[in-house]
């Protein structure tokens, strides 16, 4: 099974042909192809091809799946005694990609 190692929004993701991948958010409508062009690891077969940072001629494509938002993260302070508590919360925009093809 071939599979690829990716950088897209400052993390790093492996994935293989027909992966659903939950990223940051990529600009773009839903059913657009998207082209991932920054690969640093290509495996699989009894092959590797490692990058330095990056394997040359190498891409992966994507299809756009769905434009979410992740589940709530909730931030709360509290100093005891001081009648201090504040809560907030925060939810990261995320797209997920249908992975349809590995080239290089």
């Amino acid at each position: 099974m071939k599979y690829a190692v990716i950088k897209t929004g400052g993390k790093q993701y492996r994935v293989s042909e027909g992966d659903l991948v939950k990223i940051e958010k990529l600009t773009g409508e839903v059913g657009e192809k998207i082209i991932l062009a920054e690969v640093l690891f290509i495996g699989g077969n009894g092959e590797a091809k490692i990058g330095s940072p990056l394997v040359e001629n190498a891409s992966v494509t994507g299809e756009i799946v769905s434009q979410a938002k992740a589940k709530k993260v909730l931030v709360f302070k509290k100093k005891r005694r001081k009648s201090y508590s504040r809560q907030r919360g925060h939810r990261q925009h995320q797209t997920t990609l249908k992975i349809t093809g590995i080239g290089g």
